[in-house]
């Protein structure tokens, strides 16, 4: 099949230092593909190359079948985007939002008074039509940004981090969202911070540091390839106690080890034993689950906290 988006071999460097370095990826029609890494991987530089804001100095961006940025344009028309920050227009109401963005793209005022209730409905925002953002929740005005992205009936839509600062049922909300227009046959490229969101809506996952791919596939398979399918987390009184369970025996029951603060995570493909050593220890708070995404990525980009810049 061929891509409706094709990244091949990107590179960019500002001065000394390489923010991206040749990152090549794809997405199918009907995909959701998740870009994830940790701040400074290179994810919003390459998100700029991929809209044509930033001239890659290697490599070449196609989407729907068209070369970037040279047709920067005439992609723009058939791609809807949702960038991290609110860009919605606080004079505007809902409904005047959609319709002035929808003029941006030549579309004609006609059709769009007849789309925009459609696009309301979607984004649960019907009874805000005549509201103005500033009146709006944070949910509301994420959903409200969707419903923008839309306007010009998009094959392509790339988001960046699109729940970020949302409560819970706005996030669920959101992802249903997501898996409807999926669900159409649209693509999607989404970065997020949230693996719980890259596990439930992508398909497959692009993970990059250091501006580098450093894993690709879908999500389960990546957890499979790259961990142990079992994890306890050991939560001690403290981080010496901590250290200190980590080089204990217990250690020897797992293939390998990892300390936080002041909880171990055990990582193991047979957890039984373990847990019955753990039993005696009833001061000790312990979690067994299977392993996740977050669990992958805290291993291929490390535990140390990343500063923006």
């Amino acid at each position: 099949m061929t891509p409706l988006f094709q990244a091949s071999h990107l590179s960019k460097c500002y001065g000394s230092q390489t923010v991206v370095d040749d990152l090549s990826f794809h997405i199918a029609p009907g995909e959701c593909l998740g870009l994830i890494g940790p701040n400074g991987a290179g994810k919003t530089t390459t998100i700029r190359m991929c809209l044509g804001l930033t001239v890659p100095d290697a490599g070449q961006v196609t989407a729907l079948g068209l070369p970037m940025p040279a047709e920067a344009q005439a992609i723009k028309a058939r791609l809807g985007v949702v960038s991290q920050f609110d860009t919605l227009d606080p004079d505007f109401t809902c409904a005047e939002n959609l319709l002035v963005f929808g003029r941006y793209f030549g579309l004609r005022k006609a059709s769009l008074l007849q789309r925009i209730p459609d696009l309301l409905a979607f984004a649960a925002l019907t009874h805000k039509a005549d509201a103005k953002p500033g009146e709006l929740s944070g949910g509301m005005r994420r959903r409200l940004s969707l419903a923008r992205a839309l306007v010009n009936d998009p094959q392509l839509l790339l988001l960046d981090e699109p729940t970020t600062g949302l409560d819970p049922q706005a996030r669920h909300l959101m992802w249903e969202r997501l898996q409807q227009l999926l669900k159409q046959g649209k693509s999607i490229l989404l970065t997020t911070h949230f693996m719980d969101e890259a596990e439930r809506l992508c398909h497959r996952l692009v993970v990059i540091d250091h501006g580098r791919k450093i894993a690709e596939g879908p999500p389960r398979a990546l957890i499979a390839q790259h961990l142990e399918p079992e994890v306890v987390e050991v939560y001690g009184s403290s981080g010496q106690e901590a250290s200190q369970l980590a080089q204990s025996p217990l250690a020897q029951l797992a293939s390998r080890v990892e300390v936080s603060g002041e909880t171990v995570f055990f990582y193991t493909r047979q957890a039984a034993p373990l847990l019955a050593e753990l039993a005696p220890h009833s001061h000790l708070r312990t979690l067994h689950r299977p392993a996740n995404l977050e669990d992958l990525f805290l291993k291929l980009t490390g535990r140390q906290i990343r500063e923006e810049g």
